[in-house]
């Protein structure tokens, strides 16, 4: 009988719960709480997953027949499959996807990395990765870099110690150094870059016609009248914004008008770069009269900080953007902009990355070109309204 550590008397001790897995009392008698150390530790509850084992017990079969019965094997008598399959199913069985990936060396799970899931852009293309490895019986674990670049080497690290079969990786646009990819597509591993890829690493690719987008983005504000067009683009040393910023000056060489430096601007995609970017143009002795941004964000940016400026859209300054999320159309004036299909491009990237598992070593690693329609809103029509979508 349990005696009160301070009155010494059992007979008003009562169980009062546990604390830190101890016997808690409380003495009626002197209004006190104590624990006995003597008394052991209530055992941990184990979180008990079902095991084969289990469903073998309650039927009074082998662990072996249920096993073939789950896996579908001919030799199991059709009544004694669908009994198993019935009290799996009451149990909750559910498969052990580590032992079965440690017996056949694959998990049937592919990694991706992405930027930023809260971008509509990001997230369209899981959406198509999803649909297409859905449809060949393989499942998608997703991560996020934030866009930073030590975030991204610990996504891979930790996808690959999940067993994945292999990635799909869009770097974020911090990422100057490949090596955390290169170690693992040089042993072997299914690798697809897609939408911003690196030309270190000898992958298949899918990305975007930056360069044609860009082009056509230019040609069209230069179609409209504008004659100092500047560009807002990425950080210096990300592919993307390279090839957007050719494609722009190309544009501009056709049309035999000047590349002028001071109408090019990196940023790192961030709103606070975008205003700075503005007031550096709006400071000039010739102010651009069309700005683009090759993010559709910024482009959003530049739009109402204008507009707290006091100047009209399009008429003093025209603006585009580049990724037609459904906010372009929203806002006031539309913006014009690039539709970049980034559900195909998620589409064709798990394309890709299943055919190189089929194909292993007769795999080809190809780059696949998705192009993008310029749809042309209000926020560049100098002079005319309308909705334009044109096939670049």
């Amino acid at each position: 009988m349990m005696k009160c550590s301070k009155c010494s008397s059992p007979d008003g001790v009562q169980r009062a719960g546990f604390i830190r897995g101890r016997q808690r009392f409380f003495c009626k008698l002197c209004d006190y709480h104590f624990i006995d150390h003597q008394v052991p530790r209530a055992p941990e509850r184990k979180r008990h997953q079902t095991t084969i084992s289990d469903v073998a017990k309650v039927l009074g079969v082998a662990p072996s027949t249920v096993s073939r019965a789950l896996n579908g094997h001919s030799d199991i008598n059709s009544n004694t499959r669908e009994a198993i399959i019935a009290v799996a199913r009451q149990l909750d069985y559910q498969p052990n996807l580590l032992a079965q990936s440690l017996k056949s060396s694959a998990t049937h799970t592919i990694g991706v990395v992405i930027p930023d899931i809260e971008r509509p852009f990001f997230a369209t293309c899981v959406s198509g990765i999803q649909e297409v490895a859905a449809e060949a019986g393989y499942r998608v674990m997703i991560c996020q870099s934030k866009e930073s670049y030590d975030m991204e080497v610990s996504n891979v690290q930790a996808l690959l110690a999940s067993r994945v079969d292999g990635l799909l990786i869009c770097h974020s646009r911090d990422t100057q150094n490949f090596d955390h990819v290169m170690q693992h597509a040089s042993k072997g591993v299914p690798i697809v870059h897609f939408d911003r890829v690196c030309n270190e690493v000898d992958s298949a690719q899918v990305v975007l016609d930056d360069w044609g987008g860009a082009y056509a983005v230019t040609e069209h504000l230069i179609q409209e009248g504008c004659q100092r067009i500047a560009i807002l683009a990425g950080p210096e040393t990300l592919l993307i914004s390279k090839q957007r910023i050719s494609g722009y000056q190309n544009a501009l060489r056709r049309y035999r008008m000047p590349v002028r430096p001071e109408y090019e601007v990196h940023s790192n995609f961030q709103p606070d770069s975008a205003l700075a970017a503005l007031d550096a143009w709006m400071a000039l002795p010739e102010p651009p009269d069309a700005i683009f941004a090759i993010s559709y964000r910024n482009a959003f940016d530049i739009m109402l900080a204008l507009k707290q400026r006091g100047l009209r859209i399009p008429q003093d300054v025209a603006v585009a953007g580049f990724g037609d999320e459904f906010l372009a159309a929203l806002v006031e004036p539309g913006l014009t902009t690039v539709n970049l299909h980034p559900h195909r491009l998620g589409q064709q990237a798990a394309r890709l990355f299943l055919d190189q598992v089929r194909q292993k070593e007769d795999f080809k690693p190809r780059t696949f070109v998705i192009s993008g329609d310029l749809v042309i809103r209000q926020s560049s029509l100098k002079g005319r309204g309308g909705y334009f979508k044109l096939e670049i």
